[in-house]
């Protein structure tokens, strides 16, 4: 099996959908941008380079909660589970979790990025030979349908790592999670890695790197939209800005027009003016009540919360609640 090459299942957004989101985003007040397409080939790479950076606490922070805790958390999953991955990407931590696992049955790595979850899965299945691994290529933010395993599995677990929950608006993240209760199922669980709330100076340092590589990731949306839509972004007349709004929880990140100037996308023309922003992500950062009285009102029971010495991040637990 580990000479196999195994299929992606493909239902990643295409290109004319991220034509007509850039359009809408644009044509709004303040402009937007939707941070799931930092994620091409470029960003995802440039991406891999900000979680080794010195300021960028939170991957190594739940590795190293995944190689201390490994034992302890997999027990708690349980055996023969079927794990589902929700853009795990490159799946360096899923690795990690899946080692500690009882006898998984099958692994469902899920994840926009098409290029990165082929790598990961020829990597999985030469270190993994005995697990069915099932790739999905997949906005999971939206509906889509998951493959079924050849043998069935005790529960499925849904493993949602980084902080990605906190760029869902709190509302949303609601109904995601409810979506994901119903995608574990009966005595399934939702292993959840969160952002907890923290000082501002640590947060911002986090998303204003010394070396600038948050800022390329940021401009390179605008490069993607130049080489897969034709657009005509200036990306030197833009600059990176981020910072931690603590009246709402979260990092804002954004786009800064250095002067005025118009993007011209599909006959369409936007003006920008100096000092103009654009909104590419929020980042909301939760205390571990809030995000237990989150899940509780999803229908999502807590059981169990990991943490770092210095109360960082968190890898939640929760299973599905019984309904009558």
């Amino acid at each position: 099996m580990s000479d196999q090459k195994i299929p992606v299942l493909d239902l990643a957004p295409a290109t004319e959908d991220f034509r007509a989101q850039v359009i809408a985003g644009l044509s709004r007040d303040p402009k937007t941008l939707p941070c799931k397409f930092f994620y091409d080939e470029t960003g995802s790479a440039l991406f891999g380079k900000i979680c080794e950076l010195p300021e960028y606490y939170i991957t190594r922070t739940e590795l190293k909660m995944l190689h201390e805790r490994g034992v302890e958390i997999a027990a708690a999953l349980g055996p023969r589970i079927e794990l589902i991955g929700l853009g795990t990407g490159a799946g360096t931590k899923t690795r990690i979790l899946l080692q500690h696992l009882d006898s998984p049955i099958a692994y469902v790595p899920v994840d926009i990025s098409k290029e990165q979850l082929t790598q990961s899965t020829a990597e999985f299945s030469r270190l993994f030979p005995a697990l069915e691994i099932l790739p999905v290529s997949a906005d999971y933010l939206n509906a889509f349908e998951l493959p079924r395993p050849i043998r069935r599995a005790a529960r499925r677990v849904v493993y949602f790592p980084g902080s990605t929950i906190g760029n869902l608006e709190p509302r949303n993240a609601r109904e995601f999670l409810r979506k994901i209760a119903e995608l574990a199922g009966a005595h399934g669980a939702l292993l959840m890695g969160v952002d907890l709330k923290k000082s501002k100076a640590v947060l911002e340092r986090a998303y204003n790197d010394n070396a600038g590589i948050t800022a390329q990731f940021n401009l390179n949306l605008l490069a993607r939209a130049n080489r897969e839509l034709g657009a005509d972004f200036d990306v030197s007349r833009w600059r990176h800005h981020a910072c931690y709004n603590e009246r709402d929880g979260r990092i804002e990140m954004h786009l800064v027009s250095s002067s005025r100037q118009k993007v011209h996308l599909s006959e369409r023309s936007f003006t920008v003016e100096p000092g103009e922003h654009i909104v590419t992500e929020f980042s909301y950062k939760y205390s571990p009540d809030e995000l237990t009285a989150m899940g509780k009102q999803a229908g999502l029971c807590f059981e169990q919360l990991w943490s770092d010495d210095e109360q960082l991040f968190g890898l939640f637990l929760f299973r599905v609640e019984d309904r009558a």
